[in-house]
């Protein structure tokens, strides 16, 4: 089993930065892919980024150019660089794992999901 952290989240304001993490512990994968979504309550879950055990990573457009997902294989920890923040940023924000390589933006393929941390942009 796989167990899921995150933490990071919080109050900025517009054009700030945050960083998330999220910290996984349990069984490792030899092959595996590790993303980030965020959700409204309500709403439908967006794909975010992801990297994979390659180091290959994929953004979604809205966050192409001030996002950056990296990972550290030797603390088993992904962050999420955030810059340039805005207010339509303000969702909660869960990383996720699939045992596979592709860099899919299906939230379906993804069997393992941490329990979310909150990020607040104010304008």
């Amino acid at each position: 089993q796989v167990q899921l952290v995150e933490s990071g989240g919080g109050l900025v304001q517009a054009g700030g930065s945050l960083r998330l993490s999220c910290a996984a512990s349990g069984r490792t994968f030899a092959f595996y892919t590790e993303a980030w979504f965020r959700q409204a309550p309500g709403k439908e879950r967006q794909f975010v980024a992801a990297i994979n055990g390659n180091s290959r990573t994929y953004y979604t457009d809205s966050v192409k150019g001030r996002f950056t997902i990296s990972s550290d294989n030797a603390r088993n920890t992904v962050y999420l660089q955030m810059n340039s923040l805005k207010p339509e940023d303000t969702l909660i924000y869960y990383c996720a794992l699939k045992t596979a390589s592709g860099l899919s933006t299906d939230g379906e393929e993804y069997g393992y999901w941490g329990q979310g941390t909150q990020v607040t942009v104010s304008s």
